[in-house]
């Protein structure tokens, strides 16, 4: 054996500073870009706050709900709102680069209503968490996009490829890494978080326990394999599948009784409402609906002209310093500003996709998807993903969550009918329902069969345990 050099060419994306610095402005919600604001101002001498703005304080916002009375330059309800053409390609090519590889505005300052309430959210309880485990940056960064794919159930509601996807091109990973760091978030706690169902919940809580734990093991096979059933079929059903006696099946289930079926509940919410801060708002304006930007979702914040001046002059280490200050505070009111392009965007997009939800309610959402807003606006999935994740915006039907135009769907013979729509039909159904003889989960589907949406029995079970409607036998009323 002996040493030699030799010379290879490979290709790979290298991600610039502004442009990481960009992919994460994009995916922060508006408290998160707040604090991403005051955090700049304080560390880089080149920024200062705007002679109109200042850090949100809840006892300085002025509540003004009602929405403008007219379109605002820049929210004409189009697609191009970008300050160049250049910047736009950029995005573009960036997302494609990034698969190759792996991978208007409202000034209504803060309406109260909607302002986030200062509480430990269940989220917040598992990063905190899982910054104290001896986890490599990498396994925390695969934590941290786990723990934003749990509703606040605790339930682990996306996809694993999903998750792959918003995590590229940053970090490119497998569903093994991916499931070996989910395993140890669902020993936090509250135990049994990251579970995907139901039973996946309970089990994880059931592993917790000692192993002579009298009933345990009938306990775990009745969660992984009869949970959902359960109700229906009872003790003696139990007795009956899993070979055991009565005492036995009895005993197994008052454990099961014993776990939370819910156990992100148990973090934040308790004493109040929760409130959010929404980034753009919507509203109708002569049949028609309008978009555009909340005040705080601009950039508040601006460059100190006589520093920038001094950094032109300055010589030595201090002018060295100054230069560099100036071009991050650039790369930062640029970055913000794109966000708010981008996500205004999105927002029009889905006007004009989910008018129907917006004019009627849930009923009306038809099937979206990311791909189907990224081809339309000519970004990259991830992009969409970053855009819509922890946003808000305010309709005349209340603060809701980007995330919510979005629905899988399923085909009934005459076209697609979201899942979201189908729940609605089924809280509508079981409200208007005889309390004395409630309806089964085949009668539902019956039901929704005469009114054009064929789903199978099993397909209105899960939509109703998403709904945490207790199955027929448990909504009886006699009274």
């Amino acid at each position: 054996m002996k040493q030699h050099l030799t010379a290879t060419q490979s290709q790979q994306l290298a991600l610039t500073p502004q442009l990481r610095q960009a992919l994460a402005v994009l995916q922060m919600s508006a408290t998160e870009l707040e604090t991403e604001l005051a955090d700049a101002v304080e560390s880089n001498p080149l920024l200062e706050w705007a002679e109109d703005a200042r850090p949100l304080e809840l006892a300085d916002i002025n509540a003004r709900n009602d929405p403008p009375e007219g379109p605002s330059e820049a929210a004409p309800g189009g697609d191009d709102n970008w300050s160049s053409d250049d910047t736009r390609d950029e995005w573009r090519e960036s997302g494609e680069e990034w698969t190759r590889h792996g991978g208007g505005q409202v000034d209504d300052d803060d309406n109260p209503a909607d302002r986030q309430i200062a509480e430990e959210s269940l989220q917040d309880h598992l990063r905190w968490q899982l910054g104290l485990t001896a986890l490599s940056n990498r396994d925390q960064e695969l934590g941290l996009a786990l723990i934003d794919a749990i509703d606040d159930d605790g339930y682990l509601r996306e996809t694993l490829d999903s998750i792959i996807a918003t995590l590229a091109p940053d970090i490119i990973a497998r569903e093994d890494e991916l499931l070996a760091v989910l395993h140890l978030l669902q020993q936090l706690d509250p135990v049994g978080c990251g579970g995907n169902s139901l039973g996946e919940c309970l089990s994880i809580q059931l592993r917790r326990l000692p192993a002579d734990t009298p009933g345990v093991a009938l306990a775990l096979r009745i969660a992984g394999e009869a949970i959902e059933r359960l109700p229906k079929i009872g003790i003696e059903g139990v007795a009956r599948q899993f070979g055991c006696t009565t005492a036995d099946a009895e005993q197994a289930v008052a454990l099961l009784r014993t776990l939370d079926p819910r156990p992100g509940s148990q973090i934040g919410g308790i004493a109040h409402d929760t409130y959010v801060v929404p980034d753009a708002v919507i509203w109708r304006q002569r049949g028609l609906w309008q978009a555009a930007l909340a005040g705080h979702a601009r950039p508040r914040v601006t460059i100190n002209q006589e520093y920038a001046q001094m950094a032109g002059s300055t010589t030595g280490q201090d002018g060295q310093y100054l230069r560099g200050c100036l071009q991050e505070a650039r790369w930062l009111l640029k970055n913000i500003e794109q966000r708010g392009e981008t996500l205004l965007r999105v927002v029009n997009c889905l006007i004009r996709e989910q008018s129907g939800f917006l004019e009627f309610g849930q009923q009306a959402l038809r099937p979206l998807t990311l791909r189907e807003v990224a081809i339309q606006l000519e970004l990259h999935e991830s992009t969409i993903s970053r855009a819509i994740a922890r946003k808000y915006v305010r309709t005349p039907r209340g603060t809701i969550a980007l995330r919510d135009f979005f629905a899988s769907g399923i085909d009934t013979g005459a076209g697609e009918a979201s899942s979201t729509a189908i729940q609605s039909m089924i809280r509508d159904l079981v409200d208007a329902e005889n309390p004395r003889k409630p309806l089964s989960d085949a009668a539902l589907a019956e039901k929704l069969k005469q009114s054009g949406i064929p789903v199978a029995r099993r397909t209105v079970a899960k939509y109703r345990e998403a709904l945490h409607i207790p199955a027929s036998g448990q909504r009886v009323r006699l009274g």
